[in-house]
């Protein structure tokens, strides 16, 4: 029983090709596609924050929720993000969360967050396109659009 481990198995299946999957090519695109993806009877009612997954190209592997919290807020593991992007190979993500209020202004807690997460990011040879705060309404806040990335 003393050289028994655990088996570490890791795996990525594409449903859909990758190859023609959407491209992402500006902030409203991504936004489009991430406000398409939301419960519309939920993005009102407590945060949640995505990982819009892409390839070299920027064509969409995969949009993961990450966490949901509660009306004001919610816990961002980075270690638990860059497995899932690890995992799938991405080479370039765009971090996403919604803010039930409407507000689009982000706040210190998402400015600080997004920084930690391009500085790891960066050792990784990871790119981070952007940081999207998604409104109920469909409207958007770009970290990238404004200066802020």
């Amino acid at each position: 029983m003393k050289n028994k481990v655990n088996e570490i198995r890791i795996s990525y299946r594409e449903k859909l090709s990758v190859s023609k999957s959407a491209s992402i090519n500006s902030s409203k695109d991504a936004a489009k596609l991430l406000f398409g993806n939301w419960n519309k009877q939920t993005i009102g009612l407590n945060e949640t924050f995505k990982i819009l997954l892409l390839n070299n190209s920027n064509k969409v592997k995969g949009i993961y929720p990450l966490s949901t919290g509660g009306i004001t807020g919610t816990i961002v593991d980075i270690r638990i993000l860059f497995a899932i992007v690890l995992k799938t190979l991405s080479v370039g993500i765009i971090l996403s969360h919604n803010h039930p209020s409407g507000k689009l202004k982000p706040s210190e807690a998402d400015t600080k967050l997004t920084k930690k997460i391009k500085l790891a990011a960066e050792l990784l040879d990871i790119k981070v396109l952007d940081h999207l705060i998604i409104t109920p309404n469909g409207e958007y806040y770009s970290f990238a659009d404004n200066g802020d990335l």
